[in-house]
C-alpha cells in the first residue's frame, strides 16, 4: 500500500501523555513543529519500551562513537498536558530507532498498525509501499527528556500491589500471592490466554525478540539506501 511519511526534523515538542482516569487511560505520543501538530495512539507498554530503548541507544552512541550525550535523568522540564483536541493520526503497530551521525540526532519512527505482516525493510527507510509513518529527529537532550517524562507518565497510573506487582483497583484487588498461589509459579505463554498483540509488545523488552525494534546505528536520513550513512492501561 502507498504510504505517507510525516517527518519532523526540528520538533519543538515530543511527549507522551494520557487521556482518562487511572485504570482506563489512553496513551498518546504528540509531536509539534511550528504550526504542525500530530498525535498517534499506542499501548502503555510501547511507551515504556520506547523510553527504555532510547536510553539504551544514547548510552551505546556515547560508548561506541564518543558522542556528547547527556547523562540519564529523571528531571522533567515539560510537564504540560497534551494539546487538545487530540485527533490521532493512527495507532502505532511498530517502532524503529536510529542514530543520524551527521545530524547528531536520534531518529524515532512510529509506524501504523497493519493487518498484513510488516516488511521490516520499510522501517527507517523511504520506501513508497508500507504503513503510514511518523518520523521524528531528536537531539540527545530531547531524547533524555522524552524518556524522563514518559516514565513519570507511566508511573502516574494505578499504584501497584506490593505482593503481586499488579495494579490496584479502587473497587478492590484479588491478590494471587495472598491466596495460596505459589510465588514462583509461571504462567503459560499460550496465545489462548494472552493477547498476542500485548505479548508481542512486551516481548520487545527482550533483546533480539523483535527485530522490528532493533537499534539501527547506521541509519542515514539523507540516503536510506546506503548502509553506512494497543492503547489501554
Amino acid at each position: 500500500m502507498s504510504r505517507t511519511i510525516h517527518e519532523f526534523r526540528t520538533p519543538s515538542r515530543f511527549v507522551a501523555g494520557t487521556v482518562g482516569e487511572p485504570g482506563d487511560r489512553t496513551f498518546f505520543l504528540q509531536v509539534v513543529q511550528e504550526q504542525r501538530l500530530m498525535s498517534v495512539e499506542l499501548e502503555k507498554q510501547q511507551v515504556l519500551i520506547l523510553a527504555d530503548r532510547l536510553g539504551y541507544l544514547l548510552d551505546e552512541v556515547a560508548r561506541r562513537f564518543g558522542a556528547d550525550v547527556p547523562p540519564e535523568t529523571d528531571r522533567v522540564v515539560d510537564a504540560a498536558p497534551l494539546a487538545m483536541p487530540i485527533d490521532a493520526e493512527f495507532r502505532v503497530g511498530s517502532m524503529g530507532l536510529g542514530w543520524d551521525a551527521e545530524a547528531a540526532a536520534v531518529v524515532v519512527e512510529l509506524l501504523a498498525i497493519t493487518e498484513q505482516p510488516l516488511d521490516e525493510s520499510v522501517i527507517l527507510d523511504d520506501t513508497e509501499e508500507g504503513p503510514d509513518t511518523v518520523r521524528i529527529f531528536l537531539t540527545a537532550d530531547a531524547a533524555r527528556e522524552f524518556s524522563a517524562r514518559s516514565m513519570r507518565v507511566i508511573s502516574a497510573g494505578r499504584p501497584l500491589c506490593p505482593l503481586c506487582n499488579q495494579p490496584l483497583d479502587a473497587a478492590g484487588h484479588i491478590c494471587a500471592r495472598s491466596n495460596g498461589y505459589k510465588r514462583d509459579a509461571e504462567f503459560s505463554r499460550s496465545v489462548e490466554f494472552i493477547d498476542p498483540d500485548v505479548l508481542a509488545a512486551l516481548g520487545r523488552i527482550v533483546p533480539g525478540f523483535d527485530t522490528a525494534f532493533e537499534v539501527d546505528e547506521d541509519f542515514d536520513a539523507e540516503d536510506p539506501t546506503d548502509p553506512d550513512d494497543d492503547s489501554r492501561e
